[in-house]
């Protein structure tokens, strides 16, 4: 089901309506009850606030382990691109070029894009 999809199921019931015929709930169906219509106007609204990460490396956001850094180390001293270290680790070229820096391979400011 797509975001789409749960938006519109979620706005018909809000409005006291069957997603699936588009005729009226009966009146003492439970989506008619004042909190259940706020709950559900609200998950509406949290649905279309809500961005996912597209292609977000695997290893986003995890902490680096001594062997990950190891192996990060390696690859960089052999001559690797930061795009294929990055992909290698499952993370950002940013996040290997701040890894590098912080491990005093690169300039602290240096620019990811290079590789």
């Amino acid at each position: 089901m797509s975001p789409a999809e749960a938006s519109h199921i979620l706005s018909a019931l809000a409005n006291g309506v069957d997603p699936s015929s588009g005729e009226p709930l009966p009146a003492n169906d439970v989506f008619n009850q004042p909190d259940v219509i706020r709950a559900l106007f609200l998950a509406e609204r949290a649905l279309h606030a809500f961005k996912p990460q597209r292609g977000a490396p695997g290893n986003a956001g995890r902490e680096w382990t001594e062997d990950e850094e190891a192996r990060l180390l390696q690859a960089y001293d052999a001559g690797a691109e930061l795009k294929q270290i990055a992909a290698d680790h499952a993370r950002s070229r940013g996040a290997i070029a701040a890894r590098l820096a912080k491990l005093g391979r690169l300039a602290p400011d240096a620019d990811a894009s290079f590789a």
